[in-house]
């Protein structure tokens, strides 16, 4: 079989474009008026919007193309044939920018898309990736840049994306987004919208000192592993049956329950790393069905807390090298990683992972993450990963038509 030519270097290549309303039938009319030319199809795009339809193809013969177009009627849309520009020699670098915004504002998407052409980064191509709880776009982008350059302008559009009430993430486009993926997630103000320490602290009547030190903790501003030593003293004497008022208390995140169905759907492998306790973490696992987990225990003597942990605190480093055990476990490098979390006890954990995601999370950690989440809806990391919101309503209404919801 003889190879096709390609783009623009093929002889006399031409670009029809057909735009309006859309219905049935037109695509099937424009390429059985193309087939007596002899044209080769070397390119072809379609997209509806509003019901309004746009579809180009990039062919071949480009005379006899445009006679065929110029003699074609398809009712109510317009048909123009162009040149197409000049392929670019040297291969692009890809990325996916990802914007959302409740609501989605113009002047938002002007802004980006300006700071992209500023950058000499190109749009290649939109689209929708969730309507609600918020509004996502993705936008497949080419630059020429630097992998610093990349970096710069991952920053440059959190800076302006946040002025705008906006987020915006940037991850990388290629074989790494496809395929099954480790997951690896935060539990605390991540996984679910409390602190377990401080749940258990408030039966102890000390909840806001507690949640001062946490705060602190998770901005960066005292070692973790001292101030967790630091807070669990206050559970000293506490009765462990207060666990089970705390497991009834904990909240999901918005959306958590939906990104766990759907990343088991697609066969991804959940793992949660926490800085909490297994007494509370390791029961939402098992709900969630979540495969790998590890957080700290506390001692317990005569059904007491001692207000110790018991063996070594899983702190920030320890939450790294969870993640690549978890990896290795399960045969996956760690480009096929991510990491999903908000304090500064999740900053090496994110830096290890292929992507690396800010949920709601401290300025430290928004500022070295690969993508930054700013919305309260732990499924608003589904866009990220290429996912539609369109695909998981699909797979919802399929498992109920199946019985299996």
């Amino acid at each position: 079989m003889p190879t096709p030519p390609s783009d623009t270097t093929a002889p006399d290549p031409v670009l029809v474009t057909v735009t309006g309303p859309d219905r049935p039938g037109v695509t099937s009319a424009l390429f059985a008026a193309l087939e007596p030319t002899g044209a080769h199809v070397l390119d072809v795009e379609q997209v509806v919007v509003g019901g309004v339809l746009t579809l180009s193809v990039l062919t071949t013969h480009g005379d006899a193309v445009r006679a065929t177009v110029a003699a074609l009627d398809l009712e109510g849309l317009e048909i123009r044939c162009t040149a197409p520009q000049e392929p670019v020699v040297d291969r692009p670098r890809r990325l996916h920018v990802t914007l959302l915004g409740a609501p989605l504002l113009p002047a938002a998407v002007a802004r980006v898309t300006t700071v992209l052409a500023q950058a000499g980064a190109n749009v290649d191509r939109i689209r929708r990736m969730s309507a609600e709880p918020v509004t996502s776009v993705e936008l497949d982008v080419s630059t020429h840049g630097s992998p610093a350059d990349v970096l710069a302008l991952r920053r440059t559009l959190a800076v302006e994306a946040g002025r705008h009430g906006l987020d915006a993430a940037v991850s990388p486009a290629g074989l790494a987004r496809m395929g099954r993926r480790l997951v690896v997630m935060d539990v605390d103000s991540t996984l679910i919208q409390q602190e377990v320490i401080e749940l258990l602290a408030a039966h102890a009547g000390r909840e806001t000192e507690v949640a001062a030190v946490t705060e602190r903790a998770m901005r960066g501003e005292i070692d973790f592993a001292a101030s967790l030593r630091e807070r669990v003293a206050c559970l000293e004497g506490l009765d462990v049956s207060v666990v089970e008022s705390v497991r009834a208390a904990v909240e999901l995140t918005p959306g958590a329950r939906t990104l766990c169905r759907t990343l088991h759907r697609l066969g991804f492998t959940l793992a949660l790393v926490s800085g909490g306790f297994l007494e509370v973490v390791g029961p939402l696992a098992a709900d969630l069905g979540i495969a790998h987990v590890r957080a700290n225990r506390l001692q317990v003597v005569h059904g007491r807390f001692t207000g110790r942990v018991l063996g070594p605190v899983v702190d920030r480093a320890a939450k790294a090298t969870a993640l690549r055990e978890f990896a290795a476990a399960e045969g996956l490098p760690l480009h096929r990683t991510v990491a999903i979390g908000d304090g500064a006890n999740d900053l090496d954990m994110i830096g290890a992972a292929g992507l690396g995601i800010a949920f709601n999370a401290k300025p430290v950690v928004r500022e070295q993450a690969d993508a930054a989440l700013n919305v309260p809806y732990l499924d608003a990391v589904l866009p990220l990963l290429g996912i539609t919101r369109e695909d998981v309503e699909d797979a919802d209404l399929a498992d109920e038509v199946l019985g299996r919801g």
